[in-house]
């Protein structure tokens, strides 16, 4: 958990607001959760992994024999900071759905929490920036996301990234074709998901661990690698592959053509709720992906009682943010008025106030005797000009603005 300083909070708040206004033109609209949801909601087994991670907050009141007495922690939080914004929107739909249009599609941008073991890119509290559509259960709902997710990775200016794409009725093929037990399936993809981390070779050896035949996942694992960029099935398609969902993304990747994608029939995405389609952003310049997303049909009925279709992507703000080279989010009618000692504070705030109804941004500075590292400073805030105040200038008509960058 970080604290920002006032030029880094600019920069973090610019992208924001491109992501903000190009989610935004593509027909979304912007909700807001609260940051704690109930426990139980909490770890229902929809959130994978991330839920060994969530914060729990314990109940009022507890004594000490209520921690004595108790075998599992759980039993003594009934709330919990949430852990990604999905389990939270399908609440928030579940809970207002009559008034919902029947084809939703949400805007979330909001902190969330995790006991992750810091480093870079992995902090226990940062920025998710998702976009969902729910009640659509056709393709359009995967082309309308990632159009949007494209063009604003485009708009933020960052190049060189791919979006990988498969579908879990692939995974689900190849792990059939595999004879891995229907109980195993999880683990299997789990240790499989460990694919960019601990290579081929480690995931071999972590399934041969759980008594899977590996000869055939083997040759998928390798043929993967082997093929960076994927769709290299033509005619002669393997055995395990569904080509039903295959023909999807074919037909996903033609409908996005601004979009670079990449088939990877390894990728897994932890989340257990995913039930079609899923993708990530990646990038060479970062060995984490950027961002992901899918189709989780089930969720919301665990929610509602009724089956809901949706689907989903989430950029990896904190991540994007690393590689983007961005100015210095400054303003030309951002100014600095330096000021002596003997001028008085009714002066300086009529000067102030007159700059503010011009369309200024004014920041009161006293001048020191040794004005450069102050100077730097401001340029580095986003400062464009400064002017010195003396006891004689009582109108802005008499203010002399200097280009800081200048000098």
């Amino acid at each position: 958990m970080r604290d920002f300083l006032p030029a880094d909070k600019a920069r973090r708040e610019h992208v924001l607001a491109v992501i903000r206004a190009m989610f935004s033109a593509h027909g979304f609209d912007e909700i807001e959760t609260p940051v704690m949801e109930d426990s139980v909601r909490l770890h229902a087994g929809l959130g994978g992994d991330n839920e060994k991670l969530a914060f729990g907050v314990l109940k009022r009141g507890l004594t000490a024999e209520d921690l004595a007495a108790t075998s599992d922690p759980l039993d003594l939080a009934d709330l919990g900071l949430r852990f990604d914004l999905t389990v939270p929107l399908a609440r928030f739909y579940a809970t207002h759905r009559a008034v919902l249009p029947a084809v939703f599609r949400s805007i979330q941008i909001a902190p969330v929490w995790r006991a992750e073991r810091p480093q870079r890119g992995r902090y226990r509290q940062f920025v998710q920036c998702d976009i969902d559509i729910i009640g659509e259960p056709g393709p359009l709902a995967e082309v309308e996301i990632l159009t949007a997710t494209a063009a604003t990775i485009d708009a933020l200016g960052l190049t060189g990234w791919t979006i990988r794409v498969n579908d879990r009725r692939i995974l689900t093929g190849l792990l059939n074709y595999s004879d891995v037990p229907i109980g195993l399936h999880e683990r299997v993809l789990i240790a499989i998901d460990k694919l960019d981390k601990v290579g081929v070779g480690g995931v071999l050896d972590e399934l041969t661990e759980l008594g899977i035949q590996t000869e055939r996942i083997a040759l998928v694992l390798r043929d993967s690698g082997d093929n960076p960029g994927g769709w290299y099935f033509g005619d002669d398609t393997p055995d395990w592959l569904d080509t039903d969902a295959y023909d999807s993304l074919l037909r996903l990747r033609e409908a996005v053509p601004s979009a670079s994608f990449e088939f990877d029939p390894t990728l897994v995405r932890g989340m257990g709720y995913y039930t079609g389609t899923i993708f990530e952003i990646a990038h060479p310049a970062s060995s984490s992906s950027l961002g992901g997303g899918g189709r989780y049909d089930g969720m919301i009925g665990r929610f509602l009682g009724v089956d809901v279709p949706a689907a989903g992507f989430s950029i990896g703000f904190e991540r994007i943010l690393d590689l983007l080279e961005l100015p210095v989010a400054g303003s030309a009618d951002a100014v600095a008025l330096l000021y002596d000692a003997g001028v008085e504070p009714a002066t300086l705030m009529e000067l102030k106030a007159a700059l503010i109804d011009s369309g200024r941004r004014v920041r009161l500075e006293r001048a020191p005797r040794n004005v450069k590292p102050l100077l730097e400073q401001l340029a580095a805030s986003g400062f464009s000009a400064v002017a010195t105040v003396t006891p004689d200038v009582t109108d802005i008509a008499q203010l002399q603005f200097r280009a800081l960058r200048e000098g």
